[in-house]
């Protein structure tokens, strides 16, 4: 069963409802809930997760509940059955749905077999993720191809974005869990570990607290590939270890972080070169990042700082200026400096990621690197992001670029070929901005490098 508690009143869930109808204008909007999905059988279940728009407006986190705003009316309607006696039986007894309803200002409750009744073709509905969604709507529409309302992703859009002092008090919540999760590895893992055994770790934090991962955890040696997710390394003497994780609160609300430290307790001279330098593009990142400053611009400017660094020593030459409009310093920074957060790691992309992280005044990027810039719009006091530079040395792609002499005039491959092997380095904090700046989300944890060797001096005295 799932979590049915309600993190905000009931007022919250009127409110929202009625500035997105408001928003809309007319016509009826359709919001599908997520039902169980079977792992090998139908009655073998992954955990149950609710669909976050669902729940951002509807509030109930239950499996097999759809719902339909009427923006003319204002009338609002679930669609669900109560549980069965052979349900009671497998799973306890269950809230009714009116019940559940009346927490979220909610009245009009339907039977699931009612919704085909109610449901048109000219009805606002939202892209779906899931293949039963796509085929739900196929049905009810009786249509071949799906046309999601754009003028309901833009008015979602815009009212996530902005988060309000009750989200971000969640954000705030999940954020300190993140970290504590994080400072737990951090003071526990010693040499000849494996990544399991850190994971392990990780793992009992969050189900100590009753907690969920926000996404599938990236811990790893080998932090030269992005999004890792094999933990069967052994842990040795030298290596370096990258942890990227997050915690998800009941209400969805969830955290992002990253951190690299050494195993050994000290960053090698190269290590730590490295790692100051991707120190300094995050302290560039934290003094850019406030209200009306395009994110992109923030990116680029992180880009040239780390430029900076690498020309010190020795790796990148040339104008700074020059190298990053070309994009040569994407050989050591390809992905983006950071995204939206709120009740989705990566907030409602599923909705589009060129509509959260961009609009008409910023164009994205087809450049390798800056393509992957999920964040690129003005920033907006009430915007929750990350802030994530890193510097990583992929052997495939060095000999991608050393190959095609790519940026020939930018690149010492020389010097690159020394650091060939040192693996990724990663530094990610949650923000959200203010009226004059920014603020960390959540109880802070140390990124410096002498305050993380501090941490494994400890750890593995």
């Amino acid at each position: 069963m799932a979590n049915l508690t309600f993190p905000f009143d009931t007022e919250t869930y009127v409110s929202r409802r009625k500035i997105l109808m408001e928003s809309v204008g007319s016509g009826k909007i359709l919001f599908l809930g997520n039902q169980d999905v079977g792992m090998n059988c139908e009655d073998n279940v992954y955990h149950f997760r609710q669909d976050s728009t669902f729940l951002y407006y509807i509030g109930i986190n239950l499996v097999n509940l759809n719902a339909i705003l009427d923006c003319d009316s204002g009338e609002v309607t679930i669609f669900g059955d109560d549980a069965s006696l052979d349900l009671i039986v497998w799973m306890g007894n269950q809230p009714k749905l009116a019940e559940l309803g009346a927490k979220v200002g909610i009245t009009s409750i339907k039977p699931s077999s009612a919704l085909a009744d109610y449901v048109h073709k000219d009805i606002k509905y939202l892209p779906p993720y899931r293949g039963r969604h796509e085929v739900t709507l196929r049905d009810l529409l009786g249509v071949t191809s799906l046309s999601p309302d754009m003028g309901l992703i833009h008015a979602i859009v815009k009212q996530r974005n902005i988060k309000t002092q009750e989200e971000i008090a969640q954000l705030d919540q999940a954020c300190t869990h993140t970290a504590k999760m994080h400072e737990t590895v951090l003071r526990n893992a010693t040499p000849d570990m494996m990544e399991y055994h850190l994971v392990s770790m990780a793992n009992k934090y969050v189900f100590d607290n009753n907690l969920q991962w926000s996404f599938p955890t990236i811990l790893t040696k080998n932090g030269q590939t992005l999004h890792n997710h094999y933990h069967g390394n052994q842990i040795k003497e030298g290596d370096m270890v990258l942890f990227d994780g997050g915690i998800e609160l009941p209400s969805l609300y969830c955290g992002d972080m990253t951190r690299t430290f050494p195993a050994s307790g000290k960053f090698s001279s190269m290590q730590a070169s490295l790692y100051n330098i991707v120190y300094d593009s995050y302290q560039t990142a934290l003094n850019d990042s406030k209200p009306g400053v395009f994110y992109k611009d923030v990116h680029l400017a992180v880009a040239r700082t780390m430029v900076e660094g690498l020309k010190s020593l020795g790796l990148m030459k040339g104008d700074v200026d020059e190298a990053v409009a070309t994009g040569a310093h994407s050989l050591f920074f390809p992905h983006g400096l950071g995204h939206m957060l709120g009740m989705d790691v990566h907030d409602m992309e599923n909705l589009g990621e060129i509509y959260v992280g961009y609009d008409e005044t910023v164009e994205k990027s087809t450049q390798f690197g800056l393509r992957s810039l999920r964040l690129g719009r003005r920033l907006v006091e009430g915007f929750a992001i990350t802030i994530e530079p890193g510097i990583y040395l992929i052997p495939e792609l060095i000999d991608k670029f050393k190959g095609e002499n790519m940026h020939a005039d930018f690149l010492n491959y020389a010097e690159i070929e020394k650091y060939r092997n040192i693996g990724g380095i990663r530094i990610e904090d949650d923000y959200i901005i203010t009226a004059d700046g920014n603020r960390r989300l959540g109880e802070p944890l140390a990124n410096d490098l002498v305050s993380i060797e501090e941490m494994r001096t400890e750890a593995i005295a």
